[in-house]
């Protein structure tokens, strides 16, 4: 069934039309939310996306472009977020009662491959929040989503061949950024 049809039942107020879309688009959603914000807000504002969507569904003139106008939403969304006067960061230490910069907080032991990894993929995706927006956006949502070139052009309103040169420039900064730090 296409996204427009079940745009068309949850209008009608069968609930389990949208409950489809937010299972088809959740992922989509996170992934750019997280390439606007970065790993610490963005199942948040996707989730405040979702709302906002449900919430507007009845602005949405044509149900078959439900994807690029939820897309749309996610972007607005992450950009009130940045924008907001009352975001405020907390340290960790606040959030652990005595627990000084210094004090290191148990965690279960893990084996020294798994560090390793754990690290590797910690500073890989520090390099991938660290792109230019435009590459760090088809970054998350294609690897994040295994979705196809012509689907991310549809979604982002450009073109395959911008899609392809994105993700190529993305891909050389960080086989750039990734290769002169592991030196």
């Amino acid at each position: 069934m296409s996204d427009g049809e079940l745009v068309r039942q949850a209008l009608a107020g069968r609930s389990q039309a949208f409950e489809e879309l937010v299972r088809r688009w959740a992922g989509r959603v996170t992934a750019l939310c997280h390439a606007r914000v970065g790993r610490a807000g963005a199942e948040d504002l996707a989730q405040e996306t979702l709302l906002r969507a449900y919430r507007g569904l009845r602005t949405l003139v044509e149900p078959d472009k439900f994807g690029p106008w939820l897309c749309g939403i996610a972007v607005r969304t992450c950009l009130d977020w940045l924008k907001s006067r009352d975001r405020t960061q907390v340290p960790f230490s606040v959030l652990v009662p005595n627990a000084g910069a210094d004090q290191v907080l148990d965690r279960p032991s893990l084996a020294e491959p798994e560090l390793d990894r754990e690290d590797e993929l910690h500073r890989l995706m520090t390099e991938v929040e660290a792109l230019p927006e435009e590459c760090r956006e088809v970054v998350m949502l294609y690897y994040y989503q295994d979705v196809t070139y012509r689907d991310l052009a549809q979604l982002l309103g450009v073109s395959p061949a911008t899609i392809n040169a994105r993700l190529t420039r993305a891909r050389t900064l960080l086989r750039e950024r990734l290769g002169s730090s592991a030196r």
